[in-house]
C-alpha cells in the first residue's frame, strides 16, 4: 500500500541498522537481501535475509517531517509497549522484538527488528478458503481478541498515559482529535462537522456504562493475523492499542455495518451474544469514529486515488443514518 508515511531507507542505512541490531558478522552482502513488504498502510517494513540465512523484518516509523493523525503520534512506542503487555499477560502469539532503537542516530525515526513469520496473511487467503475453514479462523480470532481484552488497566487512554477514570472523556477526546485533524486539512465529510459532533454529544452518555479499562487492539483485522494449518501463529501491528472498551474492537464492526463483513464467527469465538441496547449505541459511535478516521487519513497518507475515500464516505452515510441523520 502506498503512503507518504512510509519512511524508506537506502541499503547503506539498512546495513547500518542490521549491524547495530545483530552485529557485523550478520550484515548481508551483495543484492537481493531486502524487499519491502507492501501490505501495511502506515509504517514501512522490510523482509531482510541476514548473512547467515535467517530472515527478519525491519519496521520503521514515519519520518518526522510527515504530519500524521493526532492518535498516531508515537505509534511505534505504543506498539513496543503493547507487545510487552501481550507477552507478559496472555498466550496470544505476537512477534518477539529482537532489537529496538529509538535514538534516531542511524535514521530519523524509531525502528525495530523482529523475526520473519513464515505464515499466510488471513486477509490474503480467506476468500479462497471453504466457508467452514474461514469461519473457524475467525472464531479463533474472536477467542484471541477476548484474551487480549482480558488484560486490565488502571485508567482509560494511551498505553503510555496520561490516563483518565472516565471512558466517556477519553473517547470523546479521541473523537474530537480526529475531527480537528480533518478540519485542519479541510477534508470534506459530505456534511458539516457540527452535525457529526452533535451525534457524539447526544449519544455520549451511553459510554458511561464502561467502567473497567481493558487492553484494546482496535486494529485487529484479518490483515494483521498470520495463520498456518488451521492455527493463528502470530498477531501483528499493535501500534493502535490503548486502554478502552473491548466493544470498539474491529471484529464487532460488522454488527452495525454490513460492508465490514459478517461478525457471527468472531462473536462465537469471542463468546459474545447479541448486543444490548446500550452496547448497540456504543458500537455505532465506534463505527462513526472508525469511518471518520478512514475518510480523514486519506489526506494525511497522500493517497493518489480516491478508492478508500469514496468507500469510507459511503460508510459514513450509512452510520449517520443509524443515528437518524439521513441528510447532509
Amino acid at each position: 500500500m502506498e503512503s507518504i508515511t512510509k519512511n524508506r531507507q537506502p541499503p547503506a542505512v539498512l546495513r547500518a541498522m542490521i549491524e547495530r541490531a545483530y552485529g557485523p558478522e550478520r550484515v548481508p552482502h551483495g543484492e537481493g537481501w531486502a524487499r519491502e513488504l507492501g501490505h501495511g498502510w502506515f509504517n514501512v517494513a522490510y523482509r531482510i535475509r541476514l548473512r547467515d540465512g535467517a530472515e527478519v523484518v525491519l519496521k520503521i516509523a514515519p519520518p518526522p517531517g510527515v504530519e500524521v493523525l493526532t492518535y498516531e503520534r508515537g505509534a511505534m512506542g505504543t506498539e513496543l509497549a503493547a507487545l510487552e503487555l501481550i507477552r507478559k499477560h496472555t498466550g496470544v502469539p505476537v512477534p518477539a522484538v529482537d532489537f529496538a532503537d529509538r535514538g534516531h542516530e542511524l535514521c530519523d525515526a524509531d525502528y525495530f527488528f523482529m523475526p520473519f513469520i513464515d505464515a499466510d496473511n488471513l486477509d490474503v487467503i480467506e476468500d479462497r478458503l471453504p466457508a467452514a475453514e474461514r469461519d473457524a479462523y475467525h472464531e479463533r480470532l474472536g477467542a484471541a481478541n477476548r484474551e487480549l481484552n482480558s488484560v486490565r488497566g488502571t485508567a482509560f487512554g494511551p498505553l503510555a498515559g496520561p490516563g483518565d477514570s472516565s471512558w466517556r472523556r477519553v473517547f470523546t477526546g479521541m473523537f474530537e482529535d480526529v475531527l480537528a485533524d480533518g478540519e485542519r486539512r479541510a477534508v470534506d465529510l459530505g456534511r458539516p462537522y457540527a452535525t457529526v459532533r452533535a451525534v457524539l454529544t447526544e449519544y455520549a452518555p451511553a459510554l458511561d456504562a464502561v467502567v473497567e479499562p481493558r487492553l484494546v487492539e482496535w486494529d485487529l483485522w484479518a490483515g494483521n493475523v498470520m495463520v498456518r494449518e488451521g492455527r493463528i501463529v502470530c498477531v501483528i501491528d499493535h501500534e493502535r492499542a490503548f486502554w478502552g472498551d473491548p466493544l470498539i474492537e474491529a471484529g464487532f464492526t460488522g454488527t452495525q455495518l454490513a460492508a465490514f463483513g459478517d461478525s457471527s464467527a468472531f462473536l462465537r469465538g469471542y463468546g459474545h451474544g447479541a448486543l444490548t441496547e446500550n452496547e448497540t449505541w456504543r458500537r455505532r459511535l465506534y463505527c462513526l469514529y472508525l469511518v471518520l478516521v478512514m475518510v480523514i487519513e486519506t489526506d494525511y497518507r497522500g493517497h493518489t486515488d480516491t478508492r478508500q475515500y469514496d468507500w469510507a464516505r459511503e460508510r459514513l452515510t450509512e452510520v449517520m443514518a443509524l443515528f437518524g441523520r439521513t441528510g447532509p
